[in-house]
């Protein structure tokens, strides 16, 4: 064996003992007397780079994975807020469509409040698919006491009349249809005239037979007359857009437009002769 690792063993082994008694020692020292407090002090600073540096891959770690939840976290914030924004807008829509609707019906039943007449609500669902004929259906039928020649009207004027009665609907002709004739005359002096649907513009009426003599002008409402006892007297049915007189001719070319919405309303009334129906206007109430 070689003597000289035997003796730098032993000499290693002597350096160890000695470092791990005076370590014991300081320990001690500094536990009664404190005296490496200073040394301990001046030594931290000296360490704190390389804790710091030491520190720095966890601190990463930490960074990106809060970088990555806090966008996961704002993608399903957003996507909820898009949610409830949505759910928020339908709300809205279906309260202005009620408000819309309590609106018309309200319109309705002050338009309607002096008819000496009784009346039922309804409402058109469906109009026809045929161009040539403007028809609508409407949600009465003959279970509820409606009747061929029934008028139909809106808040703002007449529409038609019922010519088609099934057990829960019917078809009512408009007045804008030219097979449709409706006795009216002018509110401003009572001139008398009789309204049919164009044949040249969809949502107009022709006068018929106004002679060149007769005082009507543009600007004039047009009322039911109550001829024929079909619609209620003073009813607004159209107002007169232009009146032309040619020399020529025997009558004037009146054209009118008709007061009810026609093709944006939805609520409606259907109107019973006077003295009947009182059948009718209960099972409307059921």
């Amino acid at each position: 064996m070689d003597k000289t690792l035997f003796i730098k063993g032993v000499a290693l082994e002597y350096r160890a003992l000695s470092f791990i008694f005076l370590s014991l020692c300081l320990m001690v020292a500094d536990n009664r007397f404190g005296y490496l407090g200073s040394l301990r002090y001046v030594l931290g600073y000296a360490t704190s780079p390389v804790y710091w540096v030491a520190d720095i891959p966890a601190r990463v770690s930490f960074l990106i994975d809060d970088v990555f939840v806090s966008r996961t976290d704002l993608l399903e914030q957003n996507q909820a807020l898009r949610e409830e924004l949505l759910v928020a807008r339908r709300e809205l829509q279906l309260l202005e469509s009620l408000a819309s609707e309590n609106s018309r019906l309200l319109e309705l039943n002050t338009a309607t409040a002096d008819l000496d007449r009784d009346v039922m609500p309804a409402e058109i669902i469906n109009i026809a698919p045929d161009p040539y004929s403007k028809r609508v259906l409407v949600n009465r039928g003959a279970n509820d006491g409606v009747f061929v020649g029934q008028p139909l009207l809106d808040a703002n004027g007449l529409m038609g009349q019922v010519v088609e009665v099934l057990p829960f609907t019917s078809w009512v002709l408009l007045i804008t249809d030219p097979n449709h004739v409706t006795p009216v005359e002018v509110n401003r002096n009572g001139e008398r005239a009789l309204a049919r649907g164009s044949r040249l513009a969809a949502a107009e009426l022709e006068l018929e037979f106004v002679t060149q003599t007769q005082d009507m002008k543009a600007g004039d409402r047009l009322v039911s007359s109550g001829m024929g006892q079909i619609y209620p007297k003073n009813y607004p049915v159209a107002e007169i857009v232009s009146v032309y007189a040619d020399p020529g001719l025997d009558f004037a070319t009146v054209r009118a437009r008709p007061l009810a919405q026609m093709a944006r309303t939805r609520n409606v009334i259907l109107v019973f002769p006077e003295g009947e129906n009182e059948v009718s206007t209960l099972k409307s109430d059921n």
